[in-house]
């Protein structure tokens, strides 16, 4: 299974890649502020690079529970510089824009982002599927409940896996139709956006079901509030669980793994991977 962009062709094999997340924010939170200085920034993408990163995100919106959203020029005053400083070090590594903004997708892929991350799966603004077609540029689309103002204001559902399931066809067929490429085309199941804990237990138990879908999956696990309630853990001190996790989607069929701390994640799939391959 591949995606391919205007410049790239990302091939998925025997373990998940890993996506390293750059929060240029100053409000995300596990990590709020800590790379909105250019000499922070620089060290950050340096550190994920050494660790073997198959990709790095930016996001310069902060979409936990509860936040406000910020302006475009705001929100391009910080994933531009982000995208420069990644570009300077690395000229090839796949980039992707976590926004759901349709101008700072434009200017991101200008800018040298190969693929849209979009939380709300294209819905927030009808311009996003145009841009993503004019760049041949991969989709993220990821279920979310809600928005992340209101998302965790008591979710419910009936059959959550079978829900996130028809929300994802959906918008699968919707992207289609408008034109987007079926080869651009990732699923994430959107785990802490608009979920409890046992609903984001249950779709980690169930990822399977996602893979019927016939898209890249992409888990977004790493330093979740549920793993620190279930450990009662702050986010800074979550990233040995999230490799754990890493490990168990890695057996699950996950495709794409997005992280804080990529060389956990990466020790965690490349065991898997060399474990499968033992005689």
């Amino acid at each position: 299974m591949q995606i391919t962009s205007k410049n790239k062709t990302i091939v998925f094999g025997s373990r998940p890649l890993v996506m390293g997340i750059l929060n240029v924010t100053p409000d995300s939170f596990s990590d709020g502020g800590r790379f909105t200085q250019a000499q922070a920034l620089s060290a950050q993408v340096k550190a994920m690079l050494d660790s073997g990163a198959d990709l790095i995100d930016v996001g310069g919106e902060s979409t936990r529970p509860y936040a406000e959203p910020v302006s475009e020029q705001e929100e391009l005053g910080r994933v531009l510089p982000a995208i420069a400083c990644i570009r300077e070090q690395h000229s090839s590594i796949p980039v992707s824009i976590d926004t759901t903004k349709a101008e700072v997708a434009r200017q991101a892929l200008n800018a040298g982002a190969d693929i849209i991350n979009d939380v709300s799966a294209l819905r927030f603004d009808p311009d996003m599927v145009r841009i993503a077609i004019a760049h041949d540029a991969p989709v993220i689309l990821m279920h979310m409940h809600k928005t992340p103002k209101d998302m965790q204001d008591e979710p419910v559902y009936d059959d959550i896996i079978q829900e996130i399931i028809n929300f994802l066809a959906e918008r699968i067929s919707w992207a289609t139709n408008q034109g987007l490429e079926r080869q651009r085309i990732i699923v994430d199941p959107g785990l802490g956006f608009g979920k409890t804990v046992v609903h984001n237990l249950t779709i980690l138990k169930h990822l399977r079901a996602f893979k019927n879908l016939g898209y890249p999956l992409l888990i977004g696990h790493s330093r979740k509030g549920f793993i620190g309630k279930l450990l009662a853990l702050e986010a800074q001190d979550r990233d040995l669980a999230t490799a754990m996790i890493s490990s168990y989607c890695a057996t699950q069929g996950a495709d794409m793994l997005r992280v804080h701390d990529v060389e956990k994640t990466m020790q965690a799939v490349r065991l898997h991977e060399v474990i499968l391959q033992a005689p």
